[in-house]
């Protein structure tokens, strides 16, 4: 009995310094298992006299019930500490901040291109738009571009292989003009309308990309003349920088399509003395403008002894590069969250 009491109290012990399941099977099939000690002495009771088996194996049945339940007992203290070590490494902390949702925001260009279209839509300006993929008609012949004009050079302009392989008569349009010659064929005068959209050039560097976006304005009625484009343009560009004081100056120029035509400076947004931006002139280039060409109004059969109209045209990203003071044209396409960030 000796033996049995000293087998029990080292088995409860080897239970309770143990802290792995198991580990802790391992312990069990030391003295429960098939060939464990408490098994082994059940296994002797044969050798026992019959008079001494009843007590001896009574007193082994009560050490073998002590033994289980205090396997038991661990056993769920083991699984206790396990869920307890669990919930304390997987709780959360109600009193920190939220992460909230990500919030996206509007490209600077889209908030220009919104700007602008908003200040001319004030003014009465519809917005239209058309195909990026053009004809040459559309491009050039009805904008009154001769064949020999150096913009339908294959080195300055985006052409579309035919089915041959060959360049075929459609491009990738060079501006968004082709989007008035297409209005003005399906809407007779008088009209006021802005085309807003991407254009394709085959130009890269800090101020110029293959793709950048324009905005082009037409106005056709009776009594359109240049002395009201000069309005229009001085007030918008005023709004648009926001600025009552900015001056404004229109020098003489050529576009195909306009006649007379003239390039629209404004005084520099980046300083009043001169800087690199304005090359020390004090005035930044913006747009062209002028009167349509009576050329163009053939094209679309408008009567142009009774009607007259003037176009301008802007290049957003070149706009949007001096009211938010961008000193490289790529940074708008280069998807630098650093840099986009700022704009919202």
């Amino acid at each position: 009995m000796t033996h049995l009491d000293h087998l029990l109290t080292e088995a409860i012990e080897l239970f309770n310094r143990t802290e792995d399941m198991a580990e802790l099977e391992q312990v069990k099939a030391r003295y429960l298992g098939r060939h464990g000690q408490l098994t082994e002495l059940l296994k002797g009771l044969g050798k026992i006299p019959p008079e001494e088996r009843p007590a001896v194996g009574s007193r082994i049945n009560q050490a073998k019930e002590s033994l289980e339940a205090a396997l038991s007992r661990r056993r769920e203290a083991i699984q206790e500490k396990k869920l307890e070590e669990q919930l304390i490494g997987e709780k959360l902390d109600v009193t920190l901040p939220g992460r909230g949702t990500g919030m996206g925001g509007l490209h600077p260009i889209t908030l220009a291109l919104e700007k602008i279209q908003s200040l001319f839509h004030s003014v009465g300006f519809t917005v239209a738009s058309g195909p990026e993929i053009e004809t040459d008609f559309y491009n050039f012949t009805a904008l009154n571009i001769p064949e020999n004009h150096p913009a339908r050079a294959m080195h300055d302009t985006f052409y579309v292989d035919d089915e041959n392989g060959g360049a075929g008569a459609h491009l990738l349009r060079t501006h968004t003009s082709p989007v008035q010659i297409r209005y003005m064929e399906s809407n007779p005068p008088p009209l006021k309308v802005i085309a807003p959209g991407r254009v394709y050039r085959c130009d890269s560097d800090l101020t110029h990309t293959p793709m950048f976006h324009q905005v082009e304005g037409l106005w056709i009625d009776e009594s359109a003349n240049f002395s009201a484009l000069k309005g229009i343009l001085s007030d918008f560009m005023q709004h648009f920088f926001e600025r009552d004081d900015l001056p404004v100056r229109f020098r003489p120029s050529f576009f195909p399509f306009t006649e007379p035509s003239a390039e629209m400076d404004i005084g520099c947004v980046m300083c009043k003395t001169g800087c690199r931006v304005c090359s020390y002139t004090g005035w930044l280039e913006v747009l062209g403008c002028g009167m349509v060409h009576p050329n163009v109004f053939k094209h679309v059969n408008i009567d142009s002894q009774k009607y007259v109209g003037f176009a301008f045209g802007l290049g957003v990203e070149r706009l949007g590069m001096l009211r938010y003071g961008v000193n490289d044209l790529r940074l708008f396409f280069e998807n630098d969250l650093r840099f986009l960030k700022q704009f919202n």
